[in-house]
């Protein structure tokens, strides 16, 4: 268990939750009528904290954790953009949304069960990871009552 594994491990956790913050950014900016847009600012502001605390941890063990988000995460924006004007709707919002999330969970839980992060890192994660779950939840939530109505 070496600082640089945990230091790695948060760095790619802070990359991919910057990239949950600019897609909620981006779901606030275009949802109909600001519909779910509310829902949309919460959640970046709660990612921008999650964020926030891994960088903190990152330092704290002597790394310089990103502040940009992955190219993957541009590109799927900018096909998000492109389902707009396509006519994509807050029901297709709401699906790439929880896609999104689907993969956030997915990395977070990769880190939580990596034997090699420390015990007072993967705490850290663990603490995060309960607001990954609350937004994934959340956006399930509203993507199901969506295709319901």
């Amino acid at each position: 268990m070496s600082k640089m594994h945990d230091t790695a491990k948060l760095d790619d956790l802070i990359v991919t939750t910057i990239d949950s913050v600019r897609g909620y950014e981006y779901s606030a900016e275009h949802a109909e009528a600001g519909r779910h847009a509310t829902f949309f600012a919460e959640m970046a502001e709660e990612r921008l904290a999650v964020v926030d605390r891994l960088q903190r941890a990152s330092h704290a063990l002597g790394g310089t954790p990103a502040d940009y988000g992955s190219v993957a995460g541009t590109v799927h924006r900018r096909i998000e953009a492109l389902r707009r004007v396509l006519g994509g709707d807050d029901a297709a919002l709401l699906s790439e949304i929880e896609r999104g999330e689907d993969y956030l969970k997915e990395e977070f839980e990769r880190a939580l069960d990596d034997a090699h992060v420390s015990d007072v890192t993967r705490d850290i994660i663990r603490d995060c990871y309960a607001s990954v779950r609350r937004g994934h939840d959340r956006a399930r939530a509203l993507r199901e009552i969506e295709r319901a109505a």
